[in-house]
């Protein structure tokens, strides 16, 4: 099985992702979803600069995916982030795991996400209301935690 992996500027649409994973599907007993959304931190922040290494994002993204398949046998896996200037209370990101009961789906979308965090090429900036701009920011020593955790 191949996860869906998509790397876009445009927003989703979070229960039509849902509803391809599991309409129709017997053998599916849970679907996990995860919306990451830009935070306002504390009503500074315009926008969150968004952007991906073009074709290796999309590749790294689906790597991912696969392994979480196979790990936690899924039977389905949505993987959709968003590049661009996102708004705070857009969703930048969405994951979507579907598979026969609840730990596996729990386990394999926080997988997704783990990795997604720390090993996929996306780089963030912030933009304050004030004008200033934020640097490139690079994965924080938790989200490597959080990673290393799965191995």
């Amino acid at each position: 099985m191949t996860p869906t992996i998509r790397v876009q500027r445009e927003d989703f649409d979070l229960q039509a992702e849902v509803d391809r994973l599991s309409k129709g599907k017997a053998g599916v007993g849970a679907v996990v979803t995860f919306s990451g959304l830009c935070r306002d931190e504390g009503g500074t922040l315009v926008a969150l600069e968004l952007e991906h290494y073009p074709g290796m994002a999309e590749a790294e993204m689906t790597r991912i995916g696969e392994l979480a398949i196979t790990r936690f046998g899924l039977l389905g896996l949505t993987a959709i982030h968003r590049y661009g200037k996102i708004a705070p209370g857009e969703n930048i990101v969405l994951v979507v795991a579907a598979a026969p009961h609840r730990q596996a789906a729990f386990d394999g979308a926080n997988f997704v996400m783990d990795f997604l965090k720390t090993a996929a090429p996306f780089w963030k900036k912030e933009h304050g209301k004030d004008g200033a701009e934020g640097d490139w920011v690079a994965a924080k020593d938790a989200d490597d935690a959080a990673r290393d955790k799965w191995k």
